[in-house]
């Protein structure tokens, strides 16, 4: 299949996966191993949710291949790490409430996490459903 061939919801889909990944590699990595201004800038973040977050960085990129290859595991992989987010979001809230430090933007950072993979999951399910029904109809009418 070439790349012109691949339909726009894919190459949009794939580009937030890939850049939403680079971007969170690098600003969790930048905490994480650098002992400088981005760990000062970081204020009180809170360690297992930055692990998850830079860990989690190198699934959005490898879910992002398999979006543009249209794989039929991306679509489950996007689920897991919906999933996957939302639980640890569930777990920042936890040490919220049981008086654990934290940044306001890291609860803002994974309401995003969270909408983005939600939305990456339903439009890679939706794509996926329309395709097989346009495909399903197309040949019953042969």
């Amino acid at each position: 299949m070439t790349i012109s061939k691949r339909p726009l919801l894919v190459w949009i889909t794939f580009s937030i996966a890939l850049l939403f990944g680079l971007m969170t590699i690098k600003s969790g990595g930048s905490v994480l191993f650098i002992d400088g201004e981005a760990r000062l800038a970081a204020g009180n973040y809170v360690p297992f949710v930055l692990w998850f977050n830079f860990i989690a960085g190198f699934f959005y990129v490898i879910t992002g291949i398999g979006i543009y290859l249209r794989k039929k595991w991306a679509e489950r992989a996007a689920i897991i790490i919906t999933a996957l987010t939302l639980t640890v979001f569930a777990a920042l809230g936890f040490h919220i409430l049981n008086g654990g430090e934290y940044e306001q933007r890291t609860v803002i950072a994974m309401c995003l996490r969270s909408f983005v993979w939600a939305s990456i999951a339903f439009t890679i399910h939706r794509h996926r459903y329309d395709h097989m029904r346009y495909r399903n109809h197309t040949h019953h009418d042969e």
